[in-house]
């Protein structure tokens, strides 16, 4: 890895991707369970960060699948294990997401991921599967099976204008902040996530998730967009 910090630029197998990284279009779905905020905050290395309650002892955690199509990174899938954070002593409007796994199926975008931003990207076997009605996606490491993920498409209907958030990660063990974007075509909103089907397999991976309930938790939404765009900015150091 190369890096030109006057512009932004960052060099990787021969390839250079400038920031803002732009996303212009992806298939990306969310399943977002409520789960308990304790066995959460164990999971989140460092000591930078706190989890958010939604309710007394509740956190969220958000199954995240992504299709991406055009992609300043490349055309690959993505699945993200996702929780809200906030730095620790700070308020809830500084509050965001900290990505604790984050498995692409190629090399380029985990390398740049990771160089970048701190996402804890691995390369791994992801496939999805497109129904009429839903999405299908299957993760497995190693040869051993992680998750098979199913979210109802909707009738994607609404269109959805690009809203900023943040998310935070480590790069060298220093915690960092990252703005990015998000909006698209095609979005459906399920309230109660009803047709949402997760099935969990035998990676430890799997072993965590189930640890954290979601074997049997329900999920409180699952959002698909069809055509989701993006952009994902410079990170910045907390102070």
């Amino acid at each position: 890895m190369s890096v030109d910090a006057t512009v932004d630029r960052y060099e990787f197998q021969g390839k250079t991707v400038t920031l803002p990284c732009i996303v212009r279009d992806a298939g990306s779905g969310n399943a977002i369970f409520m789960v308990p905020a304790p066995a959460v905050q164990a999971l989140i290395p460092g000591d930078a960060f706190e989890v958010l309650e939604a309710a007394p002892g509740q956190t969220q955690a958000i199954l995240a699948v992504i299709d991406y199509r055009d992609n300043d990174l490349g055309d690959y899938n993505e699945v993200g294990i996702i929780f809200t954070v906030r730095p620790r002593n700070a308020t809830n409007d500084e509050s965001g997401t900290f990505i604790y796994k984050l498995p692409v199926n190629q090399s380029f975008t985990c390398e740049a991921g990771c160089g970048i931003w701190g996402f804890p990207k691995t390369v791994d076997t992801i496939d999805y599967d497109y129904g009429d009605d839903a999405v299908t996606c299957r993760l497995e490491i190693e040869g051993q099976h992680v998750l098979t993920l199913t979210i109802p498409r909707g009738d994607g209907g609404n269109d959805s204008d690009e809203m900023e958030t943040q998310t935070y990660t480590y790069i060298d063990g220093i915690p960092h902040e990252t703005r990015f974007t998000t909006g698209g075509r095609g979005m459906s909103l399920n309230p109660g996530g009803q047709g949402v089907v997760l099935e969990l397999g035998d990676h430890p991976l799997a072993t965590e998730l189930r640890g954290l309930g979601l074997a049997e938790a329900s999920p409180i939404l699952s959002t698909w967009t069809e055509h989701m765009k993006g952009s994902f900015g410079t990170p910045r150091k907390l102070s």
